[in-house]
């Protein structure tokens, strides 16, 4: 049982799930306008850690083919042969995928499972399938998984337009090009070697290095809306300028030199900025 499971945990990628369910959470304390609710917390990030499980199985199966050449994700389940039966985990992933996005319209409202189904049609089928071995522009548009998340946690506290969780979805879409960018760097020998388009394949380091910093300024920008729109106060417009000019200063680094261990550092710091960030915004929403 216990090699069973280390076998197959792996094929829904929980840390990722994490960051999806935190990000739901905080559009959800964002919009929270009667208070904490923790019962539906807790409903809330289990529905959505379950959705992006789904469609993060469904991800290694169709991604297993190019996953045994990256030397990165060789040995994962799949393409290292320790789970061979990709059928069966393709009919678990959907009903997962299923599941998630039933419960959140018992629990919540059809906004909540509206926003969860968008978000891991788009990561399972727009990103995996149909963007990821196209175009270099795969992740611009597969960011907005993470923003559904975002507007499915506002949903769940709000379920009517909720500006200041639209927000957050835009800072949230942002974001998610200055990470991955600042990945494929790092690993552009590896995607070139599996076939799969990323920018710096196609336009060089230097030239996506230069995005990731144009597309900063702009996360940066947008990070500032909520403190205009008057959603947040002082302490998170604090925080989103601390942390807006920490993240400016790691992607102007990458500009000068676009060596694996810089473009490494703005792929750790995109993590720290945006995860500082979102708790500000808790922290913030809880004043």
């Amino acid at each position: 049982m216990q090699t069973l499971l280390k076998d197959y945990l792996p094929l829904f990628k929980f840390r990722i799930c994490s960051l999806i369910a935190f990000s739901a959470l905080t559009g959800f304390i964002a919009a929270s306008s009667s208070g904490f609710n923790l019962t539906n917390a807790v409903l809330l990030v289990g529905v959505t850690m379950m959705s992006s499980a789904g469609a993060s199985a469904f991800n290694h199966c169709f991604d297993r083919d190019i996953d045994g050449i990256m030397k990165r994700t060789r040995s994962r389940p799949m393409p290292s042969g320790r789970v061979t039966d990709f059928r069966a985990v393709m009919v678990a992933a959907c009903l997962l995928f299923a599941a998630s996005i039933f419960l959140s319209w018992k629990f919540f409202n059809v906004m909540v499972a509206l926003h969860l189904f968008l978000g891991g049609f788009v990561y399972a089928i727009v990103y995996t399938v149909w963007l990821k071995r196209r175009t270099s522009m795969n992740i611009v548009v597969g960011g907005l998984a993470g923003s559904f998340a975002v507007l499915a946690g506002g949903a769940s506290g709000a379920p009517g337009l909720c500006v200041p969780a639209l927000l957050l979805a835009v800072i949230m879409f942002f974001w998610t090009p200055s990470h991955f960018w600042s990945f494929a760097i790092v690993h552009s020998e590896e995607y070139k070697k599996a076939g799969v388009p990323m920018l710096p394949n196609v336009i060089g380091d230097a030239k996506t290095a230069r995005w990731v910093f144009l597309n900063t300024v702009l996360l940066v920008a947008s990070s500032l809306a909520p403190v205009l729109y008057g959603s947040l106060g002082i302490f998170y417009a604090v925080s989103a300028v601390s942390l807006g000019a920490f993240f400016l200063v790691k992607n102007a680094g990458l500009v000068k030199c676009q060596s694996k261990e810089s473009a490494n550092g703005c792929f750790k710091a995109s993590m720290v900025y945006l995860g500082c960030l979102f708790l500000a915004v808790m922290i913030d929403a809880s004043l």
